[in-house]
Order: structure tokens, then sequence, then C-alpha cells
């Protein structure tokens, strides 16, 4: 019997949706876990700005590690509460995308590097459609 017919149904479906629509390559894995939209592997300059209470925290530069229509895992010298609302513009090959969200995880790495989770809140509808040319881009190669 086959692992698949072994698991639960339950499991069968978590497993198939997590390995659904799987594409990898030197470039980019696609992933599709209980997530509403694909996130791509990508590295992406970006400026980031830090809101409390609507007034600036902090501002600086970091890096994307993937990104979907929903959100981006990004790379900074500096930690972010999770209690933050960031603006930040996203350079996308000639395109600079700016986008609003909440931080939904901030995880220390080594190298005194942080790993910050973004969640989107507001997105114009020119700067949507880049982001998702962008990743419907990287899928096809």
């Amino acid at each position: 019997m086959s692992l698949i017919r072994r698991l639960t149904k339950k499991s069968y479906k978590t497993f198939k949706s997590t390995f659904q629509e799987w594409k990898s390559n030197k470039k980019i894995v696609m992933i599709k876990k209980k997530r509403k939209h694909f996130r791509i592997n990508s590295l992406n300059l970006l400026s980031i700005t830090i809101y409390e209470n609507n007034n600036i925290v902090k501002e600086g530069i970091g890096r994307t590690l993937n990104i979907s229509e929903s959100g981006v895992l990004l790379e900074t010298h500096f930690p972010v509460d999770p209690n933050h609302t960031v603006l930040t513009a996203i350079g996308l090959k000639n395109d600079l995308v700016d986008i609003k969200g909440n931080v939904v995880r901030s995880i220390t790495c080594e190298e005194g590097k942080f790993e910050i989770g973004i969640q989107f809140l507001e997105m114009d509808k020119a700067a949507l459609m880049l982001l998702k040319k962008y990743i419907e881009a990287f899928g096809k190669q």
C-alpha cells in the first residue's frame, strides 16, 4: 500500500495541499501550504518604514526572502516589533511597489539579522498587478 493511501483522510488533505503545485528549480520554489497565495523565493531590495500609532518609529533597508500576493518575508539588520505597521517599497525588477502591512512575526537569526513576516494590508491596483505579473513571470521559469 502506498504512503498516501496509508494516510488518514485529514492527513492526506494536508499532505496534498502542502505539496500541490510544488515547483522548484535553482531560482524559485513555490509552496502552497495553508496559505491563500503561492510564495516565491525572491531576493529584492526594499525600504521599510515602521509605524506605531501613526508615528514613524524607524526607517531602514532590507531585502525580501520570499513574496506572495498577500505577504512577504523580509530580512533586516534590526528587529521589528510584531505590533507595528510598516510601509515597504519593494524593488521588483525595474518597478517600485509601495505596500502597507502588519508585522505578523519577527525572528532573530544568526549574525545580527532578523526575519520579519509581513501580511499586506493596503496596496493599490497598479501595485497588485505588478506584483502578480512578477510572481507569474518567476513561476514560468
